[in-house]
């Protein structure tokens, strides 16, 4: 077994491909030492990821997460959260007001597209998984297996992006609310992939100075998509605002299939030492 871990995945419970099963069975064949399961807005993969660990004897530590999106302005900003407890009802009841919001979104999109002459339907964005957390990228690759669109990517620039016309902007919850839910349920919530955001470096700096404010603990050094640049530059932010360094691949299966889940798009390295030192912040007894 590897050192190493991955603290930023995704399964079908949101918008991955695999099962919760299957994605802790990749880690463990990939010879991780750990992976958290980070959904969007939900954990109810979670249970499943973390019983199969012990229902098959895997060598590998499966850590509780999510992945918020929170508002900031015109786009949205995720907060990982690590460690959170998956049935403390207060965070429950937040995810279901967060996937309630995403399914009125999304009933908005559907009707769009319908009375345009595309037939999307909800059935055929679950792909059989009526519990799954619909996202824009279940729309982007029906419209790719449907030969609406010849890549993902292109269906976001054309349909899917703010200001198309199939876009339904969502009601976000505050960054400061986010942070507040994750801690409250035992998490430590981490800034996922902040150069994603494509913001100058004064406002992202300012924003992190925010979200510090607000209880944010840790922050995403190591991602699939950092140059060497990148790392550098995220490792800084967090040494100035005192952050502790986290990482991960941010898997999807197949809706991403050039990350893999431990070594993203082939460099990434995450050290089982950042899962040591954001454990220790909370007391998270690790097995």
């Amino acid at each position: 077994m590897t050192n190493y871990i991955d603290l930023h995945t995704h399964s079908n419970a949101s918008d991955g491909t695999c099962t919760p099963t299957e994605v802790v069975r990749l880690a463990a064949q990939k010879g991780l030492r750990a992976m958290a399961l980070t959904d969007h807005d939900t954990v109810s993969g979670v249970e499943e990821a973390m019983n199969t660990a012990s229902a098959f004897s895997l060598p590998i530590q499966v850590i509780p997460g999510t992945e918020l999106s929170v508002a900031y302005k015109k786009q949205d900003i995720h907060i990982v959260g690590l460690f959170v407890d998956h049935r403390n009802k207060s965070f429950q009841d937040m995810t279901q007001l967060l996937i309630r919001r995403r399914l009125e979104r999304n009933e908005e999109m559907i009707r769009r597209f319908n009375a345009n002459g595309i037939p999307v339907t909800y059935e055929e964005l679950t792909l059989g998984n009526p519990n799954a957390v619909i996202t824009r990228a279940h729309f982007a690759r029906y419209l790719v297996e449907h030969q609406i669109v010849k890549i993902p990517n292109e269906a976001f620039k054309k349909y899917l992006d703010p200001g198309c016309p199939y876009f339904i902007p969502r009601e976000y919850i505050q960054p400061e609310d986010g942070i507040e839910i994750i801690r409250k349920a035992g998490g430590v919530p981490i800034l996922a992939h902040p150069l994603h955001y494509k913001l100058p470096q004064k406002e992202l700096e300012t924003l992190i100075a925010r979200l510090k404010d607000a209880g944010l603990m840790g922050i995403e050094v190591k991602y699939s998509n950092h140059t060497v640049q990148d790392e550098y530059y995220a490792s800084q932010l967090a040494s100035r605002f005192d952050l502790l360094p986290s990482g991960g691949s941010d898997f999807h299966g197949a809706n991403k299939p050039a990350i893999d889940i431990g070594t993203g798009r082939g460099t990434l390295a995450v050290p089982y030492e950042y899962l040591e030192n954001l454990a220790a912040a909370v007391d998270y007894h690790l097995s």
